[in-house]
């Protein structure tokens, strides 16, 4: 496998090793081992998955407190525009983001450290995405940031329909209205 580095050092993104042939691929997804090596240290304990239309856009999403999450997340059908922002207090790259495109095609993965809120928009119908988690989703924890905060500076792709999100995503604050996180 192959870690990229991205203008934040702690997000990753990872391309396996594909092995093809007349028959399909086969390609590791995950090895606790290699991916500690390359400096991926969580302990995944839930993995997630979702289904989603062209146009969904789901985040910005984070968890506060001691059920903060790191994610390994990839996309096992279709396409979408992955994103992770920096929340961290004090962090010198507090406010910025790393994009990268994901898809089955592409078959690389995205890792978002704990204290970065995390969202994607789906480029094309019927996408699953897969999520590996550290830590155990607590709902009283959850936090959101608005996606399309100008403040953000994220070149969102058109993906020809207008953004579908949830009721809960429209209410999410701004970057300056949210509290910074803290391990």
């Amino acid at each position: 496998m192959e870690v990229l580095s991205t203008a934040i050092p702690d997000v990753k993104i990872i391309v396996p090793d594909v092995f093809a042939d007349a028959r399909g691929y086969f390609c590791e997804t995950y090895n606790a081992a290699r991916y500690k090596a390359a400096g991926i240290l969580a302990d995944f304990v839930q993995d997630n998955e979702s289904r989603s239309a062209r146009g969904v856009v789901r985040g910005l999403h984070w968890q506060a407190g001691p059920h903060a999450q790191a994610k390994l997340v990839r996309v096992l059908r279709g396409a979408v525009w992955d994103v992770a922002v920096d929340i961290r207090k004090g962090s010198p790259t507090f406010g910025k983001h790393v994009a990268v495109l994901l898809s089955a095609d592409n078959r690389r993965q995205f890792f978002v450290p704990r204290g970065f809120a995390h969202g994607f928009v789906v480029l094309e119908d019927d996408t699953l995405f897969a999520y590996k988690c550290d830590n155990l989703y607590c709902k009283e924890s959850e936090r959101g940031l608005r996606f399309n905060d100008p403040a953000l500076g994220i070149d969102w792709p058109d993906t020809g329909v207008p953004p579908i999100l949830s009721p809960k995503d429209t209410t999410h604050p701004l970057l300056s209205q949210i509290e910074p996180w803290e391990p």
